[in-house]
């Protein structure tokens, strides 16, 4: 298997990646598949990426919590996943991942295409960044809006209920929400809740990756009247009845975005333009190095 480290791939194909479940690489017409070992400064990434080519798209998919679910939302190696994405070359990254729906109108077995997070995580590293070069990004508009025209466009052909917009409310877990907290969520109009985005859509901007996210609505949380708590067999059974319709979300998309003129100029691919502080004779040449895997755009050239 071979193995690739902090390597800058310069934006001429698109490349897209998924991050999700195990099974979503399983596609019909996936040709030139692989699993790839990649390293990263920051560790290892949860899983082998498993690479493809569908059509004229290049396809690369990255199972979340490694294959079997062996790793809780925590313990995720977001840092590790997202270089490791960037280093073989990622251009546009799909999230997608099962979420609690907060509305009434969201029931399960909607797809929900986010554009807004609150993050509550306390325990997860977020930022590739740290002494020696600091840099702030722009979280305003945390996801791409051209992945998500690409979306929707999919999404219309599916015949599964769908809606363009809504806040993902990012919680530490691994326990679902209390009562009062689940409450206290819809309080703050969001749409649906679940434990991966975060930091995961901070550190793709960072990588100055297009992210777009999907939250598969499996549960109705523990605030809805009929559903006063949420299991994990309740989950599971939702989340398999929209597997098929996830795998055919992935190859409706990857046409489209392999296709789209508008890529190579994405304002997302240039996250990093004003985001770095620490003046140039202020940074230290160690972490200069380390970002390079996900900063080469911005960064002097190695020695």
């Amino acid at each position: 298997e071979p193995t690739l480290r902090r390597k800058q791939h310069p934006v001429t194909q698109p490349l897209l990646a998924i991050i999700g479940g195990s099974g979503l690489y399983d596609l019909p017409g996936l040709t030139d598949t692989r699993w790839v070992s990649v390293e990263t400064p920051w560790g290892a990434p949860s899983d082998q990426i498993f690479r493809g080519r569908l059509g004229d798209a290049e396809l690369a998919f990255l199972p979340r919590h490694g294959r079997g679910h062996r790793i809780p939302p925590s313990e995720v190696n977001y840092r590790a996943n997202i270089a490791a994405l960037k280093s073989l070359g990622a251009t546009d990254v799909l999230s997608l991942s099962a979420v609690g729906g907060l509305r009434a109108d969201l029931p399960p077995g909607t797809f929900v295409v986010v554009d807004q997070f609150i993050d509550r995580t306390v325990a997860r590293p977020a930022t590739f960044f740290g002494t020696g070069l600091v840099a702030h990004v722009s979280m305003a508009h945390p996801v791409c809006s051209r992945l998500g025209d690409h979306l929707m466009a999919a999404l219309a052909t599916l015949g599964v209920p769908h809606v363009r917009g809504g806040t993902y409310l990012c919680i530490e877990g691994p326990q679902f929400s209390s009562q009062a907290e689940s409450a206290l969520y819809r309080s703050w109009n969001c749409s649906v809740i679940g434990m991966t985005n975060m930091p995961e859509a901070r550190l793709a901007r960072e990588a100055e990756l297009c992210y777009a996210s999907v939250g598969m609505v499996t549960d109705f949380d523990c605030w809805h009247p009929a559903h006063d708590a949420v299991t994990v067999d309740a989950v599971i059974k939702v989340l398999l009845s929209n597997a098929q319709a996830a795998r055919t979300l992935v190859a409706g998309l990857a046409g489209g975005v392999a296709a789209d003129p508008r890529a190579a100029t994405c304002a997302c691919r240039h996250a990093l333009d004003s985001a770095l502080i620490t003046a140039p004779d202020a940074r230290d040449p160690a972490m200069i190095d380390k970002l390079r895997c996900i900063a080469a755009r911005v960064l002097p050239a190695a020695p």
